[in-house]
């Protein structure tokens, strides 16, 4: 188990390339193959030996914590950093939030994807480079798609590229970090910043070897758009996953098929739900028929997205 038993997660968030599905709920709270992917970051987390766990807010903060609470169900002591009235970034959401996680050190984690990387393993390279930050990374699978982080012979980061050509041969960021909080003692409180493309590149330059990259095969699931929403929900449904939701009734004669229900959902007889995400609260009406659909509950109306035009 790693030395290093806390951790921020950051859920504050606007989540735009999840709309419209974040109209609904922040992307933390988004039911992946019917678990909130919250739950599901902090259940690996205090398997791994990290359960001391702060998440920042701002978007739809009651969707979050009323599926996580205080985390005790998960064996997690959970605590919020609250950031209104914008969002602070990568480095001024951990910034605010310093005097609530607690500790020197500490992991970062993001919200909106899923890994299976060895915090042990981190935790080890941090120590014996003697770094202020280390990002968990692996062989970057999309250059096209993800920006990258470049590394020298010795593991240590010497700088990041945007997605394109300058990313073939880079490695990519999955989310995890571990961090010595005075990294962003520079930062006032409440003001706005980043860690990439603000005080880490400054900290690359300034102090090299200070901020190192470990590498590994890690598995990384993305989250992030709804694309990659959709493909996250069938890679982690099991044979036991159930298509109805919590509070929700689909009447016997109704056909749901391939599709992603959420929350208080209700499917009147004979309706057809084909290659849809239903989302909390929306009921279908008796005989209705939708296909490759988002559909959002407003006003006692649905209102539809084709899934074809997300991206």
């Amino acid at each position: 188990m790693p030395d290093v038993t806390s951790a921020l997660v950051l859920t504050a968030g606007l989540g735009t390339r999840l709309h419209p599905l974040t109209l609904v709920r922040a992307k933390p709270a988004v039911p992946v193959a019917g678990e909130p992917l919250i739950r599901r970051i902090v259940r690996w987390l205090v398997a791994s030996g990290v359960s001391k766990l702060t998440l920042n807010l701002h978007h739809l903060p009651v969707t979050i914590t009323s599926v996580l609470g205080d985390g005790s169900d998960l064996g997690a002591a959970v605590r919020y950093s609250w950031e209104q009235p914008v969002v602070l970034g990568s480095a001024g959401g951990p910034r605010l939030a310093l005097p609530i996680v607690g500790g020197d050190t500490f992991f970062i984690v993001n919200g909106d994807t899923l890994t299976d990387v060895d915090l042990d393993a981190i935790s080890d390279t941090h120590r014996r480079a003697g770094a202020l930050v280390t990002l968990a990374l692996m062989p970057n699978p999309e250059p096209a798609k993800y920006g990258g982080v470049q590394l020298d012979g010795q593991q240590r980061v010497v700088g990041f590229v945007p997605r394109g050509p300058r990313a073939a041969g880079s490695f990519h960021f999955v989310g995890v970090q571990l961090v010595h909080g005075q990294v962003f003692s520079s930062i006032s409180a409440g003001t706005v910043a980043n860690s990439i493309g603000g005080v880490y590149d400054r900290l690359v330059e300034e102090r090299p070897g200070s901020v190192v990259g470990f590498v590994s095969s890690c598995r990384f699931v993305d989250i992030g758009s709804v694309p990659d929403y959709l493909r996250a929900s069938t890679l982690l449904r099991t044979s036991t996953s159930i298509p109805g939701s919590a509070g929700g009734r689909i009447d016997p004669t109704a056909r749901v098929i391939d599709s992603i229900i959420w929350d208080d959902v209700q499917v009147g007889a004979q309706a057809v739900v084909e290659r849809c995400v239903v989302t909390d609260g929306v009921s279908v009406p008796a005989g209705a028929a939708f296909s490759d659909q988002i559909l959002i509950a407003r006003d006692e109306t649905i209102v539809s997205f084709p899934i074809g035009a997300q991206g």
